[in-house]
């Protein structure tokens, strides 16, 4: 006899017959309408944005305005993580090009000690002080030497304003990853923020932490320079330089006048199209608190700032209009409408000549008081080698350069010993409330139900397909495999990186056993997932909408993981359950034996990460981006969630030696 689970099922199960001899194990047909995780927070994220416009139409007095830009900017600042105490700069010009017009130094200074910024200062010929423009580069690999930047820099000087152009980390002289040669370990600019977001989002900060603190300190570089009116500062950037400028001019007062270029949309139309872009452009929970893009240009109401945008750019030119209408409305409220402006220029994506031109134009009218056209010409750049500033070409080069992992690495650190102290003497209850709120879990006491989709004899075991809807929105896909005749007394809960499917060799190999097992597509995987991953990165586009909702992707499958163990104890409640998880899952299986120990009598962690720390300091980490918690490290670590589990029945293995480690 097979062990038959009783199931709740749904009334249309009634109108339609069990599906046998079924060879996929799918449990949604390809006519149901389920939707993916994604899908699912994309909704949450509307809900979020409408409660902040309706947030937003309540700013009507210059006092509301304050109120409003005060608490955004704190709160902006507290999910970077804050920012490092100021240390010398060490500043050192490399090397001087005369050209016509004005002349560009080479320059290299600490941003933080021992970590370096590279960095071209452009400076009209004359009598200074001048008006200076920081200026961020997008995601290029040859970064402040790119053509664009270039040409920020010489149409800045050729209008009597100073320019400032540094490399960002991850580009130019400025690569955090590199091999024994020199060269870079990764393709794309991109690829290393998101690696460096790794380690920063475990210790409570963000690649765009570091990219902030850089742009910074480049203004308390020019504010040293004689040539240079520190009272009269702009910056502008384009695309991830636009995104760097927005955070800026948001943050540091000193930004009188901006100009981000090719970033600025609304987030409700960023995820309706392309969706979250990398790292530095999520900062944790920003939507579940309320700051849309149009707010970078409202914390810093009434400075001047000019949105620079392209007709066909992918960030979509009608948030672009949204934001701007939010802002002249703010502006207009305060008394200074003409101080905020929009050009759209035909185009795709960059620093189209006319979009350079009003840039130019925009810091000529605000930081020199001169209200004058500039004409759109195509200006010539030179070599990039020209504009180096270290000798082998990349600053880890330099003597005991630390890179952003070292730092992190460096804080990761000073995190442990507080976290001692902390398990020392919590109570073990209070610490799982807290990491409870940490992932965002929401176990949810509500009536589960099953719905019986089909059934497959395989033999000497059966499989049946299930959907578990349990309140979550999305009703979790299953397969319970039964050996024919009498099933152990333990029944094996399987998570997998690939779900089900990936579970199932495993699944087959146990009940053949003897023994009753559940496979499950967790919350974003399989059937439910997107099948958009990265290598290393996981699905990092469904994580990281879920990190600005101020969730975890963790914390979702943990709650699946309780939901489902309370499923299978409810179902057959003399049994115990053995979960055995594989790579990533390893860390929501442990999460979900750590917060109910009392519900796994067993549990087997296959190829999966033994803790956080030792992957903050990694280029290479064994810790995916979408199984990273934000500021997990200021509260616990994985051995922490080993022992409140109980050390005696959590085992690692490694799949290939089939040994315990």
């Amino acid at each position: 006899m097979f062990i038959r689970i009783k199931v709740v099922v749904l009334v249309t199960l009634f109108l339609m017959p069990l599906v046998l001899a079924q060879e996929s194990l799918d449990c949604y047909s390809e006519t149901e309408i389920h939707g993916s995780l994604y899908e699912t927070l994309q909704a949450q994220a509307y809900l979020v944005l409408d409660q902040r416009r309706e947030r937003f139409e309540m700013i009507d007095s210059a006092a509301a305005v304050a109120t409003y830009q005060d608490r955004l900017q704190k709160e902006f600042v507290s999910r970077l993580g804050g920012f490092p105490d100021r240390h010398p700069l060490n500043a050192r010009v490399i090397k001087t090009i005369d050209a016509k017009g004005y002349r560009i130094e080479n320059v290299i200074f600490e941003s933080q000690p021992r970590h370096h910024v590279t960095a071209n200062l452009y400076l009209p010929v004359g009598v200074g002080p001048f008006p200076a423009v920081v200026v961020s580069s997008g995601h290029s690999r040859t970064a402040k030497t790119a053509d664009y930047n270039q040409r920020f820099g010489i149409m800045m000087a050729m209008h009597g304003m100073a320019a400032f152009c540094f490399d960002p980390i991850g580009q130019g002289e400025r690569s955090q990853i590199l091999n024994d040669q020199g060269e870079n370990l990764v393709d794309g600019t991109t690829t290393e923020h998101f690696l460096m977001g790794i380690g920063s989002i475990l210790v409570g900060r963000n690649t765009a932490t570091y990219r902030v603190y850089d742009a910074m300190r480049a203004i308390d570089y020019l504010a040293t320079r004689p040539e240079v009116d520190s009272a009269r500062i702009g910056m502008t950037g384009c695309s991830g330089g636009g995104t760097l400028t927005s955070y800026t001019m948001a943050l540091d007062d000193r930004v009188l006048c901006a100009a981000p270029a090719c970033y600025l949309t609304t987030f409700r139309r960023l995820i309706e199209t392309i969706g979250p872009q990398d790292s530095e452009q999520n900062i944790f929970g920003q939507l579940a608190w309320g700051m849309d893009q149009a707010d970078y240009i409202l914390m810093r109401a009434p400075k001047p700032t000019l949105i620079s945008s392209t007709t066909q750019d992918f960030f979509d030119i009608r948030g672009s209009w949204e934001s701007f209408r939010q802002a002249k409305r703010v502006y207009g409220r305060l008394g200074f409408p003409e101080r905020v402006d929009l050009v759209e220029i035909e185009g795709t994506h960059g620093v189209q000549p006319q979009n350079l031109a009003t840039i130019a134009h925009w810091m000529q009218r605000w930081l020199l008081d001169i209200d004058k056209p500039v004409d759109a010409i195509e200006l010539p750049v030179r070599d990039g080698a020209d504009l180096m500033c270290t000798e082998r070409g990349q600053v880890l080069s330099l003597p005991d350069e630390l890179s952003v992992f070292d730092l992190n690495a460096q804080y990761a650190q000073e995190l442990a010993g507080t976290r001692s102290q902390k398990w020392q003497s919590a109570n073990a209850d209070a610490l799982r409330k807290l990491i409870s709120r940490r992932i965002g879990l929401s176990e949810m006491d509500v009536e589960q139900k099953a719905q019986a989709v089909s059934r497959q004899q395989r033999g000497d075991y059966q499989i049946e397909a299930l959907l578990l809807d349990f309140g979550a929105g999305i009703p979790l896909p299953i397969n319970l495999y039964q050996p024919r005749g009498s099933a152990s007394e333990s029944v094996y809960l399987c998570l997998h990186d690939g779900g089900k499917k990936g579970a199932a060799e495993l699944a087959v190999s146990l009940v053949r056993q003897g023994h009753a097992v559940v496979t499950v597509d967790l919350r974003g995987q399989g059937e439910t997932g997107t099948g958009e991953f990265k290598a290393g990165l996981g699905d990092w586009k469904t994580f990281s909408l879920a990190y600005l909702l101020e969730q975890s992707i963790i914390g979702i499958r943990t709650d699946d993981t309780l939901a489902l163990s309370r499923y299978v104890t409810e179902q057959m409640p003399n049994r115990s359950i053995h979960l055995i998880a594989e790579g990533q899952s390893g860390m929501v299986a442990l999460h979900a034996a750590a917060l109910q120990p009392s519900r796994f009598s067993r549990v087997t962690l296959r190829d999966s990460p033994r803790d956080w720390s030792s992957n903050v300091g990694a280029s290479d980490p064994e810790v995916q981006l979408d199984h990273t918690v934000h500021a997990a490290l200021t509260l616990y670590d994985l051995p922490d969630l080993v022992k409140m589990a109980g050390s005696d029945k959590v085992q690692f293995t490694s799949k290939e030696k089939n040994t315990k480690q």
